[in-house]
């Protein structure tokens, strides 16, 4: 039987591809004006091609920042991944208890990024903070506000903290659906529980998997709020990441090019990466 297709459903979806492309198209187009241009000011623009983007890809600064947001990205995947699937298999699968464990997880994802900066620039203040002081008590030389590793360290546990509920979140849902039926076969083979995690579980977790990374990616890539909050990207340099040295570069240097083209090259970047993983989780489907 031949498919019929109903192409009067995007009459339904119009209305909302219209206001994406007003609040997407618009200012991307903005940016790209100011990433060929230079300007002065009094709406004065010259004409500069390409020549901001290649300040910025020969640029140390830019390289010295992207190369943090790689590691910080890469940390947090490796951290959150494993632990967010492990916390999930921990889980009841019904009951009361259940219902509980999963509204504390998703309790740290309700808090407003804003608002876990401050939290934690107050829990990790070497003098006051609880995390601070009782790391001091015990003889840890801890100070987020002047040592490097002790402010990268803090900015990673922040987020695995606000983020690994996530990935929990995601991969209670796959476990839920993974028929009983391989269960019960696993317990007739007599299989051990790393079998059946290696075997039933992990490989039914796959495109959920999938979709937790290039969430955290995407998220972890572009973090701004809570970091600026927590260190304001020191002590130093030590924690501007990509979001943070592009906010500089457009409201405290005014250099609205050099900004623009660093924009443009991070949204291509993390596009490109989107697409990577797109094509991963939907290659088995086309097979």
């Amino acid at each position: 039987m031949q498919k019929t297709w109903n192409n009067k459903a995007w009459f339904l979806v119009l209305p909302v591809l219209l206001i994406v492309a007003l609040n997407a198209v618009v200012p991307l187009m903005t940016v790209v004006n100011y990433s060929v241009q230079e300007t002065f000011g009094d709406n004065l623009f010259f004409f500069e091609g390409t020549r901001w983007f290649r300040e910025v890809l020969h640029s140390d600064r830019f390289h010295a920042s992207l190369g943090r947001q790689f590691l910080f990205t890469f940390t947090i995947l490796m951290i959150e991944i494993p632990l967010g699937v492990i916390v999930a298999l921990s889980m009841p699968k019904s009951g009361v208890w259940a219902s509980v464990c999963l509204v504390l997880m998703a309790l740290p994802l309700l808090i407003p990024w804003n608002v876990v900066g401050a939290m934690w620039n107050i829990f990790a203040l070497p003098d006051i903070g609880l995390l601070g002081y009782s790391l001091n008590a015990l003889g840890i030389d801890y100070n987020f506000t002047r040592q490097p590793v002790s402010a990268w360290l803090t900015v990673v546990m922040m987020d695995v903290w606000h983020w690994t509920s996530l990935v929990v979140l995601l991969a209670y849902a796959g476990l839920q659906s993974i028929d009983g039926a391989y269960y019960q076969a696993a317990r007739i083979d007599g299989a051990s529980r790393w079998s059946v995690f290696r075997y039933i579980q992990l490989p039914k977790l796959k495109h959920v998997l999938i979709i937790a990374f290039l969430l955290r990616f995407m998220d972890s890539f572009m973090i701004y709020t809570e970091p600026f909050v927590l260190t304001g990207g020191g002590p130093g340099n030590t924690t501007t990441f990509l979001s943070i040295d592009l906010v500089k570069a457009a409201l405290g240097e005014f250099n609205l090019g050099i900004a623009a083209a660093m924009s443009l090259i991070y949204f291509l970047m993390t596009l490109l990466v989107c697409w990577l993983f797109y094509t991963l989780s939907m290659k088995g489907e086309t097979q």
